[in-house]
């Protein structure tokens, strides 16, 4: 019985993790076993910071609302907590976008917050 060569298999293998490896540079992009180890550590890489990225936006948008805040005269979580007294469902997000296009929008959202809850205090 003849012996079989894995030549196909192989070469569609090494084609998989070289084409993984495209825009690498030097050996890491060329050779299969720096490509292939190369690889695999960008995927980790990649998995890792979808989840930081998700971090780095909400501190991004809670720093952008903290200045938005202080140039209101109130605190962050001051204006947070009235938003959440006074029932005003808004995710830093939209707030953020909020406080750094329409500053006019934001320091009538902090007045109608504070107005609010100073009249529940009132009462």
């Amino acid at each position: 019985m003849p012996r079989v060569h894995s030549r196909t298999v192989r070469k569609k293998k090494h084609k998989k993790w070289l084409k993984q490896a495209k825009g690498f540079w030097g050996r890491r992009k060329n050779l299969f076993k720096v490509a292939k180890v190369a690889s695999i550590k960008a995927l980790g890489y990649a998995t890792r910071d979808r989840k930081v990225r998700k971090r780095s936006f909400r501190r991004l948008w809670i720093l952008r609302i903290g200045a938005a805040c202080h140039s209101n005269g109130i605190s962050y979580s001051k204006f947070i907590n009235n938003l959440k007294k006074a029932g005003i469902l808004l995710n830093r997000k939209v707030l953020a976008e909020i406080a750094v296009f329409d500053a006019n929008a934001f320091s009538l959202l902090v007045k109608n917050t504070t107005n609010k809850n100073e009249s529940k205090k009132r009462d």
